[in-house]
């Protein structure tokens, strides 16, 4: 065997069997095993590979033992000359592993190689080849001086900015979405470190490699797409956390004395220090559009009391100052709220979500103004001038802003974007009624074939003109099909085409349609999976805003329901479950076995079932009964289904 190919995977299906149709087409006319290594998935993977890709060697773990220990029970198992620890969000070309072994034949030095790497978007990924991280090049990764100076020997020696990319280089870490190894190698100083679960392995063994005498080299003489992100999420705390701890680790093992305590040091002070910009970033895009909101509101409302007391009381000083800090912050805070829960931050925007929440927060406000003492009931007419300035003014900051950043005055046109497909007339077809069945409503302006020349009257061109296609037409996203071009065509494309187009790939037979906008985002994805409406963000959302406003209601009227429900003393712990969060009002039948399908809820006390009044439904009815309540769920459910089982309210 030359060859063992090595894929671990957690919950990336679609992902999966794209990469392992990629491995398929590569390993033709090589002597290659290729294993996947489930670490207890729960979107069917497993099926996934046993129904498409029989020849693959299946190890189903049934919990997730990390990264490191699955891929050693793949390496131990096989039996290639080389070992290939590959990523399951990754294509590969036709030609990489000839390529790469042909290099490693030739080079009996070489330890390990890994290859030039692009993301979704076509461009290139800087970690293709990095230097050892000692402790000078982790504190410029870790402050941002390696981005600033991305081509200085000096700050840049993590990412090795100052080789060039399309040359073959000795390196000495390489990155573990595509590591390339000779198994003597891996023989000599061992597999990889199960002390790391997730980062830092690469690192770790890219340095025992070298250190065993094996040289570590780049070789850009093929490249590979690889989804970043999808895998794993690198914006939030716990990358910062799991990744500086993994370099912690490393440090202390390959260490000594005072350079290891340095080592640390920097790497503790690094982990706050991203955790900060991590955090501030993170409130800094969610805080944005409600910060921008509520100034613009409170000036309005500024200029309106002023306006309005000379306009119509002949007084411009007419309103007291209290108003300024009680009545306009409150109507400011009810205006956002509604906004909030009737899903108007939610992208991509839309004026009508962003009407609908200023009109409930308008009623509400009204609602409540009469509930007011007489010294804070200002003017109904500031609440009305105050929702007319409102709507106008966050319509058009929204616009105009996404003329700035679109050409256009049509929120949600980047969503928008004309499609052209890449492949033969039937693959085309079958991507539109993918996209038709995934309910993503774009224009797809025609099919480009996908040789270089084509009929003019059944294509808009061939291969070689999609750059002028793209051009004229104003494509903003094209989508391949992997069965007509090879992947190389593909990278080839996405690369002198450039990051302002969206790429797509579909998978020959596959129901999925995966892409990714940059290295920093999670892949995405058309398929003609269910969708549930209860796995929204707006409908998660209410869900638990009505969770606990039933918690008020329920708490007053407790001493009454208790009566009625058994046992009564069920309702007040059932009241603290649900307002700390453990749990939900309303939740799925409890049945046999999970069904992975449908989105993750909360326990809830009652359920769809309970509703409907019959005892000892049958498990398939049960099934029934989540699914549609998970599919066409609306907040209206829950109450339907609270107000017919709200003897069950103190159930545990």
């Amino acid at each position: 065997m030359k060859l063992s190919v090595i894929i671990v995977n957690y919950n990336v299906k679609y992902f999966l069997e794209q990469a392992l149709l990629s491995v398929r087409r590569a390993s033709q006319g090589l002597d290659v095993e290729t294993w996947v290594v489930d670490n207890n998935s729960v979107d069917e993977s497993v099926h996934m590979v046993q129904e498409k890709f029989p020849e693959v060697h299946l190890i189903t773990n049934k919990h997730n033992p990390g990264f490191s220990i699955a891929n050693n029970q793949a390496i131990r198992q096989s039996s290639g000359e080389y070992v290939l620890l590959l990523n399951p969000d990754t294509v590969v070309e036709e030609d990489t592993f000839s390529k790469c072994i042909a290099f490693m034949d030739a080079h009996p030095a070489a330890g390990a190689l890994g290859v030039r790497m692009i993301d979704g978007s076509g461009a290139f990924l800087p970690e293709s080849k990095r230097g050892f991280p000692s402790p000078w090049a982790a504190f410029c990764k870790s402050v941002g001086l390696s981005r600033l100076f991305s081509r200085s020997p000096l700050f840049n020696h993590y990412h090795l900015g100052y080789l060039d990319e399309w040359e073959v280089h000795e390196i000495e870490v390489l990155a573990g979405a595509f590591m390339f190894m000779r198994r003597a190698a891996l023989d000599k100083v061992g597999l990889l470190d199960e002390t790391f679960f997730m980062y830092g392995e690469d690192i770790d063994l890219s340095y025992r490699i070298t250190q065993g005498g094996y040289k570590n080299y780049y070789y850009p003489g093929t490249s590979i797409i690889h989804y970043k992100g999808e895998s794993t999420k690198k914006g939030s705390l716990n990358y910062v956390k799991a990744f500086y701890q993994a370099m912690i680790i490393f440090a202390r093992k390959h260490f000594d004395g005072q350079q290891a305590s340095l080592f640390v040091f920097m790497l503790q002070v690094a982990i706050y220090l991203r955790a900060g910009l991590t955090l501030a970033s993170n409130f800094a895009r969610r805080a944005a559009w409600p910060l921008l909101d509520a100034g613009l509101v409170l000036g309005g409302l500024l200029f309106l009391r002023t306006f309005w007391g000379r306009y119509h009381f002949g007084d411009p000083n007419y309103y007291a100052d209290g108003i300024l800090y009680f009545n306009f912050p409150l109507y400011t805070a009810i205006w956002l709220a509604g906004i909030y829960f009737n899903g108007g931050y939610d992208e991509p925007f839309s004026l009508r979500r962003l009407m609908r929440g200023l009109l409930m927060g308008t009623v509400v406000l009204l609602a409540v103004y009469g509930l007011l003492d007489l010294e804070y009931r200002t003017s109904r007419a500031l609440v009305l001038l105050g929702a007319a300035w409102s709507a106008g003014a966050l319509a058009a900051s929204r616009l105009a802003i996404h003329f700035a950043r679109h050409k256009n005055f049509r929120l949600g046109a980047e969503d928008d974007r004309r499609i052209v497909v890449v492949g033969s007339l039937g693959e085309s077809e079958r991507v539109q009624q993918l996209l038709h069945k995934a309910e993503v409503h774009r224009q797809v302006i025609g099919t480009v074939a996908p040789a270089q020349e084509a009929d003019r009257k059944a294509y808009l061109s061939g291969l070689g003109q999609l750059g002028e296609v793209v051009q004229i037409y104003g494509v903003g996203e094209v989508i391949f099909c992997s069965r007509d071009v090879s992947a190389q065509e593909i990278m080839s494309w996405m690369s002198r085409l450039g990051p302002r187009i969206d790429y797509k790939i579909v998978p020959q037979e596959s129901l999925s349609i995966i892409g990714s906008s940059s290295k920093n985002s999670s892949g995405r994805l058309y398929t003609v999976d269910i969708q549930y409406a209860i796995d929204q963000p707006m409908s998660r959302r209410n869900k638990r805003m009505l969770d606990i406003l039933l918690c008020i209601i329920i708490g007053v009227l407790s001493p009454v329901l208790a009566l009625g429900a058994r046992p009564p003393k069920g309702v007040f712990l059932n009241l603290w479950r649900v307002f700390s969060g453990r749990a939900s009002w309303v939740g799925y039948a409890p049945t046999n076995s999970l069904d992975i399908s449908l989105p993750a809820l909360r326990p809830g006390v009652v359920t769809p079932a309970d509703a409907a009044g019959l005892q000892n439904l049958d498990e398939p009815t049960r099934h029934r009964l989540n699914f549609f309540y998970a599919k066409d769920y609306q907040t209206g459910k829950d109450l339907d289904i609270l107000i017919n089982s709200w003897r069950l309210l103190g159930r545990g």
